[in-house]
């Protein structure tokens, strides 16, 4: 995903994104422990995307903090 789409979705569709993410990452790292994969790079572009997903997830989440005492 790019920076922008990942931008887009709600706090509910980041963490299940995120939990997708996560389960495959985990499933290519194994598979890679077994048997080299085809292109290894994709275990880096693959954790890098999970960061992203997961700075943006907390971004959203300090930002909906800060609009909730302001409100009162």
């Amino acid at each position: 995903m790019k920076k922008e789409e990942i931008k887009e979705l709600s706090i509910p569709e980041l963490k299940a994104s995120i939990e997708a993410a996560e389960k495959a990452y985990r499933e290519l790292k194994v598979t890679h422990a077994i048997s080299p994969v085809d292109n290894p790079a994709k275990i880096t572009r693959d954790r890098r995307e999970i960061a992203r997903m997961k700075t943006v997830l907390r971004q959203k989440e300090l930002a909906a903090k800060a609009e909730a005492p302001a409100a009162n």
